[in-house]
């Protein structure tokens, strides 16, 4: 990659088990890589999503959402 602008936006919102906890969380991806179209761009951003450590911890948050784009 050229470049690459990653931000995560977490929501926190009540427990029912008291206390709060992370309801969902926007992964927005922008970048820049030679030799990919933006079909390519997204799918190469989803896998590393599903093969990422943090978001295997995050697993049990219930809404995790990926936009990503070429810049």
């Amino acid at each position: 990659p050229e470049s690459l602008d990653v931000t995560a936006d977490v929501t926190l919102g009540p427990d029912p088990d008291g206390g709060f906890r992370i309801s969902a969380i926007k992964l927005t991806v922008r970048g820049r890589v030679s030799g990919l179209d933006a079909d390519g761009f997204a799918a190469a951003a989803a896998a590393a999503k599903a093969g990422c450590p943090v978001s295997k911890a995050l697993a049990g948050v219930d809404n995790i959402t990926l936009d990503a784009a070429l810049a």
